[in-house]
């Protein structure tokens, strides 16, 4: 994947596009627009393959590479939530757990991790949706239709 540019399409399963901007073929970020922008185009591999996640065809995305341009205590977290898998789901405290140098017994530990998952640039390449009880950096409601369709 060796591109760059914003695509976007239509979901009927969330009643909104899924748009994702893309550079040097790394995905910068995903949104939930009700409208594309004006300059998106509709066809690319990886919007192909959220279609077929959005029918229910299981798909870890693990070969989708993220630009993660951010601070790194917020990447670690990130990171650490692309390795809970599909159809499975965890909490703040564990995946508090998860990240080195972290206690689920420190408040504000638990707190970067909640502010590291609302800020979220990637939402189902990065599955903050599996966190149950933490933000997901996407409408609530886009992670409600995707904690239902992975079963969770």
């Amino acid at each position: 994947m060796e591109d760059a540019g914003i695509y976007a399409r239509e979901s009927n399963f969330l009643d909104r596009y899924v748009q994702l901007g893309i550079a040097q073929g790394r995905v910068l970020s995903v949104e939930f627009p009700y409208e594309p922008d004006a300059e998106a185009e509709s066809t690319h591999e990886l919007l192909d393959r959220i279609e077929a996640y959005l029918q229910g065809e299981e798909d870890e995305f693990a070969d989708v590479t993220v630009a993660l341009t951010m601070a790194t205590d917020k990447r670690d977290v990130l990171e650490k939530v692309r390795e809970i898998p599909y159809g499975d789901s965890g909490t703040v405290r564990q995946v508090t757990m998860m990240v080195p140098g972290r206690s689920p017994e420190d408040e504000d530990d638990l707190a970067a991790v909640q502010d590291a998952l609302a800020a979220n640039p990637a939402p189902i390449f990065i599955p903050t949706h599996r966190v149950n009880d933490g933000p997901s950096g996407m409408p609530s409601d886009v992670a409600s239709k995707l904690r239902a369709l992975e079963g969770l």
